[in-house]
């Protein structure tokens, strides 16, 4: 009995230790994506700096109920804010905008000269997944395109595995546009 009781007892001690560290690994596997998605490419103040050679005065535009209905029909769904902070300097204008990906928001710098996204790039990604719409070869796309409805004129190439960042890259370049043209009123 003395053996079958060694035995017991070293299996016992073997399945505790076995799911204890199967627990930490879960945890640990499942915190990491959550600490580590969160991915600043560029600080808002140094995308403006970048690309207006300067911080220019922040402006702000009210939204009306007209408005609110455009970004609506824009984005999809309502659009919460009230108030669209936005930067102007040598003929340029600058939007620094938030939209949701799968469940988290994608905060993006457009600017927009003569009707059309001259630049858009990703500042934060707090996604797990689809940060590809964070490079170069996807937000080149957007150059150039201006806005057709409430969409933009062009069709871009979406990427497997980031359509709901696709699509929130998407809404972002036509609402930046659309928020030009009432600025500019």
């Amino acid at each position: 009995m003395g053996k079958l009781s060694n035995l017991l007892f070293i299996h016992a001690v073997r399945s505790i230790i076995g799911r204890a560290v199967f627990v930490f690994l879960l945890v640990v596997s499942l915190g990491a994506p959550l600490s580590a998605a969160t991915k600043v490419y560029e600080k808002p103040s140094v995308f403006l700096k970048r690309t207006l050679g300067a911080v220019p005065k922040t402006q702000v535009l009210e939204l009306n109920r007209t408005q609110q209905a455009q970004l609506k029909r824009i984005f999809g769904h309502s659009y919460k804010e009230q108030k669209v902070r936005y930067w102007k300097s040598g003929g340029k204008t600058a939007f620094i905008l938030n939209e949701i990906g799968k469940s988290k928001p994608i905060t993006t710098g457009l600017i927009v000269q003569g009707g059309k996204l001259v630049e858009v790039k990703v500042l934060v990604y707090r996604e797990s997944h689809g940060w590809e719409v964070s490079k170069p070869f996807f937000t080149q796309q957007f150059v150039g395109s201006s806005l057709k409805g409430h969409k933009l004129d062009r069709r871009i190439d979406g990427i497997v595995g980031a359509t709901l960042s696709v699509n929130a890259m998407k809404k972002l370049g036509a609402a930046a546009l659309y928020l030009s043209q009432q600025t500019g009123k």
